[in-house]
């Protein structure tokens, strides 16, 4: 028999869940320093995710999609990217965005169902969210395309959950990457489930990383609890993407603690068992038990920083609930150079019942 093809999927793992190394650290580890700024990053994402969970069940905030149990993966994934690389999220990467310079506010704004809460401040170079899952997977390779026609080193990283690798979009992109050798790095986040859909049910591939193959990707799954193989390997696919050596599909294994968003109610789809598990492997515990161990971390500083990233995320939600209402008729504006007629008579309509005509 000949063998037309073989593959391995190389899995990186650093710290193993109660944050004791595993073998030796990559070099750029050596000083366990560096790890503490993320580490505060990643309380403070956690503060705003929970901060922002109670504006919404108090009325204040739309339907919110919380990213608990993702925090490692999300900065670490902000953290690997350059000022002038393209960012293409989903609508759940919060931790990359406040590494790339989004404000809380300008994130609260968008799930209070004001627009321009989509419209960063900075970066203006990347992509708004994407609710319609994996499309944002293509405008990333359009980016990426674009800096290898003008010889540029930036680099296009688009996310996507394991639900949206089942797309069409994220077929697309990942060929063109392959195809024309693309600077894109396509980040699977793996939480296991695709809202109520569990990984098993929308996909028969044994890794998600291995998707990539088909398409002449470099491909790694990584443990997204820990935040240095999360590091180690977006290291990895950039350092062979601003080389010209092409694009990466990087699986990152996670857990979505909390439920899809707060409009759904996950206790439907998956028993208290899997989710205690999930506990076990909580990105916090892992680090802070690394740091405290490097002697560079302790109660007394973590009580001290929670508070002040309580008073920073209040400062952000009282901006966020000062911001002027925009007027009704706001929403017909920017659709059309010349409106026609008949959505002119509804502007006007909506103006009329607010009392303003």
């Amino acid at each position: 028999m000949t063998v037309a093809a073989k593959f391995e999927i190389e899995y990186l793992q650093y710290l193993d869940p109660q944050g004791k190394p595993i073998g030796k650290l990559p070099p750029a580890f050596k000083d366990p320093k560096t790890l503490l700024p993320l580490f505060k990053q990643m309380l403070f994402v956690r503060t705003f995710d929970d901060k922002a969970i109670r504006l919404q069940r108090t009325g204040k905030l739309g339907t919110y999609a919380a990213c608990l149990g993702h925090e490692a993966t999300h900065v670490g994934i902000g953290a690997s990217m350059q000022e002038a690389d393209v960012f293409a999220p989903s609508y759940r990467e919060y931790g990359a965005q406040f590494m790339r310079g989004v404000q809380a506010r300008e994130i609260l704004l968008y799930w209070g169902g004001d627009e321009r809460g989509n419209d960063f401040a900075v970066p203006r170079h990347d992509y708004a969210w994407s609710v319609p899952i994996s499309t944002q997977c293509l405008h990333a390779a359009g980016a990426a395309l674009a800096f290898k026609l003008r010889g540029q080193k930036q680099l296009a990283v688009a996310c996507c959950g394991d639900g949206g690798s089942s797309k069409t979009d994220f077929y697309a992109a990942l060929n063109s990457a392959g195809a024309y050798q693309l600077p894109l790095i396509l980040c699977v986040v793996n939480n296991g489930w695709a809202i109520s859909v569990p990984r098993s049910a929308q996909t028969g591939a044994q890794t998600l990383a291995q998707k990539g193959l088909a398409g002449g990707l470099h491909c790694l799954q990584v443990d997204g609890n820990d935040l240095i193989a999360v590091l180690e390997g977006m290291r990895r696919a950039a350092e062979r993407a601003r080389n010209g050596e092409g694009g990466s599909v990087i699986e990152f294994m996670t857990y979505r603690l909390h439920d899809h968003t707060t409009a759904d109610d996950a206790r439907r789809y998956r028993d208290d068992a899997e989710v205690k598990d999930a506990w076990t492997r909580d990105p916090m515990v892992r680090l802070r038990n690394y740091l405290t161990a490097q002697k560079l971390w302790s109660e007394d500083e973590e009580k001290a920083w929670a508070e002040e990233c309580a008073r920073k995320v209040d400062v952000e939600i009282n901006a966020y609930l000062e911001t002027p209402v925009q007027p009704v008729e706001a929403m017909f504006d920017y659709l059309y150079a010349d409106p026609p007629a008949d959505l002119l008579e509804q502007r006007e309509a909506a103006i009329r019942r607010e009392g303003r005509a």
